[in-house]
């Protein structure tokens, strides 16, 4: 029999420190609901000076902004005073790369009754939120959390925004006249392809109340139009679109199934050897497996999906007719598959 050493004290602090995550997700809500970020300046200030800007008690602000620094969110300064840091920057709302939003639709409401639920889905292998708000996840956001959608819609733009350029500038287009966006929401991606090269034609593909809602300069009258076409449908269904070259970004998953069909469907409509590039998270091989390993838990509670490893979604694309080449970094966030319709 083998006794196992005792914990070194430093083992036992990060542990208890984990099982309290809870609070930092909760202090970094509350600081950006409060707007701190946004009232404190270029220089140190005072807690009382804050306090009044954001009309709240100067203790409890305090003790909230004592507990953020702890991760690095604000630093404090001597004389009571607190600074931003490079992290307190990004939950402002007027930060070009700002991460409010997204900071805010990953503690939303609905999130903190859900999270304890994670042992019954892990040993279900099904999602729980039917069973906890007797609707599916999005009719539930749409039909009964309409701020949360709110929040939600704008979570995903500034992301989409962010990505999209980062993608733009890691395309090679040489050889590439037509390209269509897959899933490809409001339309960033293909807006910052058609921005970056004034020759070339997309399509935006999704459903009809996102193409509807797509990004002003690819519609009608909008800078892009004449080289933009939007196409309402469902990719799981159809793709009725021929191009040089299919992207598909980040809407991989849902169930296996799903997602089969949905590259079938790209086969389906490609002439042989053109270009399919996927783009994902990838819960392995990636500087940011915290993150992606923590979404692919949260995609398991609220839809039942899954973040891919590079050795499942690559499977899966070569059993539908693609030849995957390369995998490359788009950022430290998103890979990207470089493949071609078998011939």
């Amino acid at each position: 029999m083998t006794i196992a050493p005792p914990p070194t004290p430093q083992a036992a602090m990060r542990l208890r420190e984990l099982v309290f995550g809870a609070a930092c997700a909760a202090a970094v809500r509350a600081a950006a609901r409060l707007g701190v970020a946004d009232v404190l300046g270029d220089t140190p200030t005072s807690v009382t000076e804050l306090a009044a800007a954001l009309d709240i008690e100067p203790p409890s602000l305090r003790r909230l902004l004592r507990a953020l620094t702890c991760y690095g969110i604000f630093s404090e300064t001597s004389d009571d005073r607190f600074e931003h840091t490079e992290m307190s920057r990004l939950l402002r709302e007027d930060a070009p790369n700002s991460l409010r939003y997204i900071s805010l639709w990953c503690t939303e409401p609905w999130t903190w009754e859900a999270w304890p639920k994670l042992d019954e889905a892990v040993r279900s292998g099904r999602n729980v939120f039917p069973e906890l708000f007797g609707k599916e996840f999005f009719d539930y956001l749409h039909s009964d959390a309409g701020d949360s959608a709110k929040v939600f819609d704008k979570a995903m733009t500034t992301s989409s925004r962010q990505s999209a350029h980062d993608l733009a500038e890691y395309l090679d287009l040489t050889g590439v006249d037509s390209v269509v966006d897959i899933g490809g929401g409001q339309g960033h991606v293909l807006a910052s392809l058609l921005e970056k090269h004034p020759a070339l034609h997309g399509t935006l593909l999704d459903l009809p109340k996102v193409v509807a809602g797509a990004e002003p300069r690819l519609q009608d009258g909008g800078a892009f139009s004449a080289r933009a076409r939007l196409v309402p449908g469902d990719c799981r269904v159809e793709i009725p679109v021929r191009a040089d070259l299919y992207i598909i970004k980040n809407i991989l998953e849902w169930d296996d199934e799903s997602t089969r069909r949905t590259l079938a469907n790209v086969v389906a409509a490609a002439r042989p050897g053109a270009r399919v590039v996927v783009v994902e998270n990838l819960v392995d091989d990636s500087p940011s497996m915290r993150f992606t390993t923590a979404m692919d838990l949260m995609l398991l509670l609220n839809v039942g999906g899954a973040k891919h490893s590079k050795e499942s979604l690559v499977r899966l694309m070569e059993d539908a007719g693609l030849d995957v080449a390369e995998v490359h970094p788009v950022n430290p966030y998103l890979h990207a598959f470089e493949a071609t319709v078998r011939g």
